[in-house]
């Protein structure tokens, strides 16, 4: 797992991860030809992160095009305390990963893809499993898929309840309609 710190054009300081190089071999006609591919994350640990994929001839390059994926597919997290709003379980390919708020004190308990997302996210203090699949693309996709996915719980039950008062209140309506129609019928 390699680490390097940068700045970013609007100057808030982004940490990138290399989560997983891999030296892939084409079969041609006058041999092999290598080339690589790097998943990289980048994060600021304040709530924003990304992952990039990034494919070259060389290992530096193929770093160099995931970051800048990285950079521009950033995500929001929505975070509470130190910690996540809710457990949420996500799905990516063939990994399922699982993402449990902590009491503060626990520390990032995780396996290093998914460590790497969540720590350069911002989270401090989360419980983790990985199912099934291990292979590292699809467990960062799967956890980034799930960090997406997390709601603010007061605002969530804000809003269901002006739905339910909006239901309730169509429905009022509804039954003063169909009543008043009664009642104009009954006296035609």
């Amino acid at each position: 797992m390699y680490e390097r710190r940068q700045l970013d054009s609007d100057e808030s300081p982004l940490t990138e991860k290399v989560v997983r190089i891999s030296r892939v071999a084409k079969v041609i006609k006058g041999g092999r030809h290598l080339s690589f591919n790097a998943m990289v994350v980048v994060g600021d640990g304040e709530g924003r992160v990304g992952v990039g994929l990034g494919k070259a001839d060389a290992v530096p390059d193929a770093v160099r095009k995931g970051a800048a994926a990285a950079k521009k597919d950033m995500i929001t997290v929505e975070l509470k305390d130190n910690t996540i709003p809710h457990e949420i379980i996500a799905k990516y390919g063939g990994s399922v990963v699982m993402l449990k708020p902590a009491p503060p004190g626990t520390g990032v308990i995780a396996g290093s893809s998914v460590r790497a997302v969540v720590e350069l996210a911002g989270v401090k203090d989360i419980v983790t499993k990985v199912r099934r699949s291990t292979n590292p693309v699809n467990v960062v996709k799967a956890t980034i898929e799930g960090l997406s996915g997390l709601k603010n719980v007061e605002e969530e039950l804000a809003k269901r309840k002006r739905l339910v008062e909006a239901v309730r209140e169509r429905e009022q309506q509804r039954q003063n309609q169909r009543r008043a129609r009664a009642a104009n019928a009954a006296q035609s």
